[in-house]
């Protein structure tokens, strides 16, 4: 079967669910229909006329980008300036955009895990949590001979993930007693006759997120025409989530010397930086415009917070706290992460036994360096 635009779309929100995305943000279909046939896709930080025009001289049907293709309500289609002429050129050729941005930043593997790998820092963690879910717990009462039924639906549909294990319960066994009244159909007993019966009770958590889908598969299998289960939310957390990422360097370098060696790992043709005037180990990274994260940094007790966009008063509010700053442009800390997703893509597709071609911008810095 030929490839459809919502079929990479699943493949990129398996990758990095939309949910997520910062609540300003705009991820997901932007342009296009999502039943499009694609045989060649283009990926790029930026929906661009350029970009566009190798689009439609490429014929490829869908642009995949990692900055929105719009933020802003659109309130006129007269083609009046740069955007909406653009806009025009896309909806004419029927191609598609698909933009994957802060969840993109976000996700295991994702920009700030690319940016670390680059910079090959070890002990990578979490640098600002910015989303954690909260779990939950379902106890459910089984007949002996349907507990291994019911505690397999569950699971599979989703409960018992505690870290990198999953089918996770405990079950616990005893004893039931339950009286059936007039018009009921028991699976096991008599109406008006007590009746006792050896149960398991089967315990298990779940996310929010799969919790509707886990009682619908609990309670398809469960044999009673009544089924006894409890929930209740639990103070654990799951699936932090972090808009960068800290980790430690092999060896202590001057802020300068890192400043030289992120330069030549991340291909840049300049870098500036702000010396607090003390060694570096521990390095805070954040792709894109991550200013903002300098009280985060210190407070993980970075030497360095590598981000791009950094403005004066933040760089100088940094040093004066003990923090160097290097500042690695806008671009020079994103654009990596488009040949991680185009390897991810073409490994999908050899695996569907797919024709789909997969073609890179050709992005150029948007400041120049004399």
């Amino acid at each position: 079967m030929p490839v459809k635009v919502r079929d990479l779309i699943c493949l990129l929100e398996s990758y990095a669910p939309p949910r997520l995305a910062e609540s300003w943000d705009n991820v997901g279909l932007l342009a296009g229909s999502p039943e499009s046939i694609v045989d060649k896709v283009l990926l790029t930080l930026d929906v661009t006329p350029d970009v566009v025009k190798k689009a439609v001289g490429e014929k490829a049907q869908l642009i995949i980008s990692h900055h929105p293709l719009l933020f802003s309500p659109v309130k006129s289609l007269a083609q009046t300036g740069w955007q909406n002429k653009m806009l025009a050129e896309l909806i004419k050729n029927d191609i598609a955009v698909y933009s994957a941005h802060t969840n993109l930043d976000i996700a295991e593997g994702g920009v700030n895990d690319v940016l670390a790998a680059k910079l090959s820092l070890n002990n990578v963690g979490n640098l600002y949590l910015t989303q954690k879910e909260q779990l939950r717990k379902i106890a459910v009462f089984v007949p002996v001979s349907h507990a291994e039924q019911v505690a397999c639906a569950m699971t599979e549909a989703g409960a018992g993930h505690i870290g990198k294990y999953s089918g996770c319960t405990f079950q616990a066994k005893g004893t039931g007693t339950f009286r059936p009244l007039a018009g009921a159909s028991p699976f096991i007993g008599e109406a008006g006759r007590l009746e006792r019966v050896e149960e398991v009770k089967i315990e298990t958590v779940v996310t929010q997120e799969c919790q509707q889908s886990v009682l619908a598969a609990m309670l398809a299998t469960h044999p009673y025409e009544e089924v006894a289960y409890d929930m209740y939310s639990l103070l654990n957390s799951v699936g932090e989530t972090s808009l960068g990422r800290i980790g430690e360097l092999a060896e202590e370098m001057t802020v300068r010397e890192f400043a030289a060696f992120a330069r030549n790992a991340l291909y840049l043709p300049g870098i500036r930086y702000a010396d607090a005037g003390k060694p570096v180990k521990k390095v805070a990274v954040c792709g894109g415009a991550g200013g903002d994260l300098v009280k985060e940094a210190l407070v993980a007790g970075a030497d360095v917070l590598l981000t791009g966009d950094v403005k004066y008063h933040a760089a100088q509010e940094a040093t004066f706290a003990g923090l160097s700053i290097v500042d690695a442009g806008h671009q020079g800390t994103e654009r990596h992460i488009m040949p991680v997703l185009a390897a991810k893509i073409e490994d999908w597709a050899t695996a569907c036994k797919q024709e789909l071609k997969v073609l890179l911008a050709d992005e150029e810095e948007i400041f120049k360096f004399l």
